[in-house]
């Protein structure tokens, strides 16, 4: 059901330029607890709108990121400062990306050469899609980062396979890149759902439009796509090169056992050579 914030409308926001707004899109920490905050001034609460200052606006993830609207520096600051400890896990570096807005009412809504949104007004729901799009897009910017340093990992270990013959003794190492490909894909699937729509759309489908626009901008499903390729790549390489390292232990201990068998067969007969 639609919510009574849902069609509110935003006035003008200005950042010195006529009708012109930047959205900023922060990684704040894994996770953000939003109990306490969806209280009755809220504009929205699926996701979570709030105001900031007069003239500004944040729209909340619990998946750790918020995107601002017409947010100075200082209020900004302020604002990271007190959702900080409702962060788990925060970040000593925070990601970052941005999309400027241009509000013309006269104009179609599209996105320029330069990147830039034109937009015909500033609602409740077109600011929740556009912070929306803006999240996953830094969130997917995020996983690929992880999933560039798990392929750093595993290739010496595929390097030295195609060297040697054999992989090696790594294999504490080759369950820590499982667990961490199996977090990535927990992550994106059911926290922040970067393959899915927003549920936005079911209450405003008049906004289809605008969200296949940011959609094709920030290459969403391509990016997932991809990012679902490399995750399955090296899912089989760890789990490849897991298998070989098992059965090298494997084969070693049925060594151990046929040399405990000689050895057990030895001391049996020698007493009997012996008398």
């Amino acid at each position: 059901m639609e919510t009574a914030f849902a069609t509110a409308t935003l006035p003008r926001l200005n950042l010195g330029l006529p009708g012109a707004i930047v959205a900023r899109a922060l990684l704040l920490g894994e996770r953000l607890d939003m109990r306490g905050l969806e209280h009755p001034e809220a504009l929205a609460r699926a996701p979570l709108t709030l105001r900031i200052g007069s003239q500004g606006l944040a729209v909340l993830f619990r998946y750790g990121v918020i995107v601002l609207f017409n947010v100075g520096q200082n209020e900004e600051s302020a604002f990271v400062a007190q959702l900080l400890p409702r962060i788990t896990d925060p970040y000593d570096i925070r990601e970052s990306e941005e999309l400027r807005i241009l509000l013309r009412p006269d104009a179609d809504e599209q996105l320029d050469q330069d990147s830039t949104l034109t937009l015909k007004e500033a609602t409740v729901e077109r600011m929740q899609l556009i912070a929306d799009c803006l999240a996953k897009s830094l969130m997917l910017a995020h996983y690929e980062t992880r999933i560039a340093a798990i392929f750093d990992r595993i290739e010496p270990l595929a390097a030295a396979l195609r060297r040697r013959g054999r992989p090696g003794r790594e294999g504490r190492l080759l369950l820590s890149q499982i667990g961490r490909v199996l977090l990535v894909q927990h992550k994106m699937v059911g926290r922040v759902e970067t393959g899915e729509k927003p549920e936005l759309l079911w209450d405003h489908p008049a906004l289809e439009r605008l969200y296949i626009r940011l959609s094709d901008e920030f290459e969403l499903r391509d990016r997932d796509r991809a990012m679902d390729r490399k995750l399955d790549l090296i899912s089989r390489t760890v789990e490849t090169l897991l298998g070989l390292v098992q059965q090298s232990r494997n084969l070693r201990l049925e060594w151990y056992v046929v040399l405990l068998i000689v050895v057990e067969v030895v001391l049996t007969v020698y007493p009997l050579v012996v008398k």
